[in-house]
């Protein structure tokens, strides 16, 4: 079946190797719904042509000149910075487990790592870009193998438990498992820590090594879905620029009042597992573009696309006074785009996202962090967390505010007070206020 060009993945391809880049190249024509757009054999030549060329996907060597080092993986990172939610496919001769989840463990979706020698083998190389496409993350078999074999030797496992062991190899995201398992996130959570258990019971000195590095692979996993408290992620240019010319110093720390803002599509998971990954890459980039038209239409910084989700602040890296008026509009306009775009997919027949939205306002530290190549812009606080927490409160079309959030935006906005609840991280009960859903879209 045909795909029409503007519902293709856009790919760009880089590796110093002209035999292997036009390889790859040949391979990846195959697939009706992926397009090479563009190649690149050096670091700068990457930076350049991703950045005129704007792919959904990088599919890239590891080391690459002028230092044959880490430039592919560095250019990806500068061209995610320019274009947050850019999936990457690393392709390596390396098999050894601790690389594969080093990378992982950076902290962004949308990775997925192969091995150089395995690529043409079956459609690996196609469904990794697919994966990472919709903000998800795929190993090399191989290493899954290598991860899950040691780590289970002379351990009895139950099939429900071998199943588990091996999506957690895999590296799949908890809600993506507690889908197909049919229960919660926390439920997966303990079933995975008792599993450890097991495990660790069970351990020879050989498979201990295994099962550490199944450990930080699920701390990765857990970190990218939830954040923490630290949120650092890399700065749009322009905002780059505008801080140096400002003399803003790297490595500085200033602490600001910001309100931080997080949306989630709820029943994603489920919305993408029973959908054509191409379509559902491209239902993503839509919703991205509109949600990230709507943030910088009202001041703010977008600090994250993370698959399903959206993360932005108001007030930081350039202070606002009506940070919370800014995050609060702007969450309105969020569910209206949605809305829009939700009527064009019906008309398609394709399912409609609807988005839970928490805000949540007070002082965080933030910092320009890098060199005068490369910056990141950190920011840290309990607000961070207390938004994710609050965002999964959030039904369809419902915003979730903070108690400060609430307070500062005075007689602003019509909200329901909702009842005191314990949250992950907090001792005592957090008070949140709920702006109902406007429509059912």
């Amino acid at each position: 079946m045909r795909v029409p060009d503007n519902h293709k993945i856009r790919v760009f391809l880089a590796d110093d190797n002209l035999i292997v880049r036009e390889g790859v190249r040949a391979l990846l024509s195959t697939a009706p719904d992926i397009e090479v757009i563009g190649v690149a054999g050096t670091y700068q030549e990457l930076v350049d042509g991703a950045e005129a060329a704007a792919p959904q996907v990088l599919v890239t060597d590891i080391r690459m000149p002028p230092n044959f080092q880490r430039e592919g993986i560095e250019a990806a990172k500068v061209v995610r910075k320019r274009h947050p939610g850019t999936g990457v496919v690393v392709l390596s001769q390396y098999d050894e487990p601790d690389y594969a989840i080093a990378l992982l463990s950076e902290g962004a979706a949308g990775y997925a790592y192969l091995l150089k020698d395995r690529v043409a083998e079956g459609d690996q190389l196609f469904r990794a870009i697919r994966e990472v496409t919709t903000g998800g993350s795929m190993l090399d078999p191989r290493i899954v193998e290598a991860l899950v074999r040691p780590a289970s030797q002379g351990t009895e496992l139950m099939p429900d438990e071998e199943a588990l062991l091996q999506m957690l190899a895999e590296g799949r995201p908890m809600k993506a498992i507690a889908v197909s398992r049919h229960t919660t996130p926390a439920a997966i959570d303990d079933a995975i820590e008792k599993l450890f258990l097991k495990l660790a019971q069970a351990a020879s000195s050989g498979a201990a090594g295994a099962l550490r590095r199944l450990k930080l692979l699920h701390q990765a996993i857990v970190d990218r879905e939830e954040q923490g408290e630290e949120l650092s992620r890399l700065l749009p240019t322009g905002i780059a620029e505008k801080l140096r010319r400002e003399g803003r110093r790297i490595g500085e720390t200033e602490t600001l009042v910001v309100t931080v803002l997080m949306s989630d599509i709820r029943g994603y998971s489920t919305i993408a597992e029973d959908a054509n990954l191409t379509v559902l890459a491209r239902q993503l980039n839509e919703h991205r573009a509109e949600m990230n038209r709507a943030i910088l239409a009202n001041g703010g910084t977008v600090m994250q696309f993370v698959g399903d989700s959206v993360m932005a602040v108001f007030g930081a890296p350039i202070p606002a006074d009506d940070h919370a008026q800014r995050a609060l509009v702007t969450a309105g306009a969020m569910h209206t785009a949605q809305s829009e775009v939700n009527e064009r997919w019906a008309a398609e027949g394709l399912p409609a996202f609807r988005l839970g939205v928490g805000l949540s306002t007070g002082e965080a530290a933030a910092a320009l962090l890098g060199s005068e190549e490369r910056l990141e812009y950190s920011l840290v606080g309990d607000i961070v967390n207390l938004c994710q927490r609050l965002q999964q409160f959030a039904a369809g079309g419902e915003t979730i505010l903070s108690e400060q959030t609430y307070h500062v935006l005075g007689g602003l906005v019509d909200a329901e007070a909702l009842p005191p609840t314990l949250v992950k991280g907090r001792h005592a009960p957090v008070q949140a206020y709920r702006i109902a859903a406007l429509t059912a879209a």
